[in-house]
């Protein structure tokens, strides 16, 4: 009956403590609603845990199923530092009940390869444990040259073009006690393992009408915090100042060199050859380049969020 059980929830998602998804969100809604869609389709919306930053009643409404901590929405400068402290407590938390947790940003989504014919619950429940997992950051991109038409439920399918994004190949999949930095880029776990078939798709750069709407709501809130960048841990594309004009930005992919096929093995090992110590502090890192590469997904990954 016990292995009955199991073998059952690694297929649908519910009545299962083998992986819990993490995140932090204020007023995002669009990028909210694709973590859903993939999260609590895959682990089951009791497995989903979203802190709920401002208690908007808009994202608990959309988020009804999901365990929502509501916590207050005081602008602060070092709002980003505290926002990892405490996503800290609640990985170290969740890990005494669940085999593994992935955390991160509400627009970043850890996905398997459809290849492997896996969901990410199945990948997880047949991977080892104490470990950090890191799958290769690429980050989503709206070609508007391209593709005129609107995402709908979906989005990849009407997107299909990626970027490789290096500073988005994040620790994120945690099943050992260690210490995320800010920005969830860095931990204090001294081994790399970033498996062949796991990507992290950022999707701050998806739909350029949503990227304005995201972009005004962020300047909106270090306007409010009335600091500049040296004076807060926010991250610079956070102000005004620093976020140029956003059509050039979209404009800017096309100069980005197509590469034929999706063969990120090698992208993959320059991650393994560079990884090492953090400088003097207690984290570990690897290189992250900027690589002016885009690719088109297969269509095998479309319809996934």
């Amino acid at each position: 009956m016990k292995k009955a059980l199991h073998e059952g929830a690694r297929g649908r998602g519910h009545m299962q403590s083998k992986l819990a998804a993490l995140t932090m969100v204020r007023d995002d809604l669009f990028f909210l609603r694709a973590w859903l869609h993939h999260y609590g389709e895959v682990l089951g919306r009791e497995n989903c845990y979203i802190v709920n930053h401002g208690r908007g009643e808009a994202v608990a409404d959309l988020a009804a199923g999901c365990n929502i901590i509501g916590i207050p929405g005081d602008p602060h400068r070092n709002f980003d530092m505290k926002r990892w402290r405490f996503l800290n407590y609640l990985v170290t938390g969740l890990r005494a009940y669940y085999g593994h947790v992935v955390v991160g940003d509400v627009d970043e989504l850890v996905v398997v390869d459809p290849a492997c014919g896996k969901t990410l619950l199945e990948y997880m429940w047949d991977a080892p444990g104490q470990r950090v997992v890191t799958p290769l950051g690429l980050e989503v991109i709206h070609r508007i040259d391209l593709e005129p038409e609107p995402v709908g439920e979906r989005i990849l399918g009407p997107r299909r073009h990626v970027r490789l994004a290096p500073h988005y190949s994040k620790p994120c999949l945690v099943s050992v006690g260690t210490k995320i930095s800010r920005g969830g880029h860095f931990t204090q776990y001294d081994k790399l393992h970033a498996p062949d078939d796991l990507y992290l798709f950022h999707l701050k750069y998806c739909d350029f009408q949503e990227y304005v709407s995201a972009m005004d709501r962020r300047n909106a809130v270090t306007q409010e915090i009335g600091a500049g960048v040296k004076q807060t841990a926010i991250g610079r594309h956070w102000f005004p100042e620093a976020r140029g004009e956003d059509r050039a930005v979209f404009q800017a992919f096309a100069a980005h060199e197509m590469v034929e096929g999706f063969d990120m093995t090698p992208y993959r090992q320059h991650m393994r050859d560079t990884f090492g110590p953090r400088g003097t502090s207690d984290l570990f890192e690897f290189d992250r380049p900027e690589y002016a590469l885009q690719f088109k997904l297969p269509e095998r990954f479309s319809g996934l969020f």
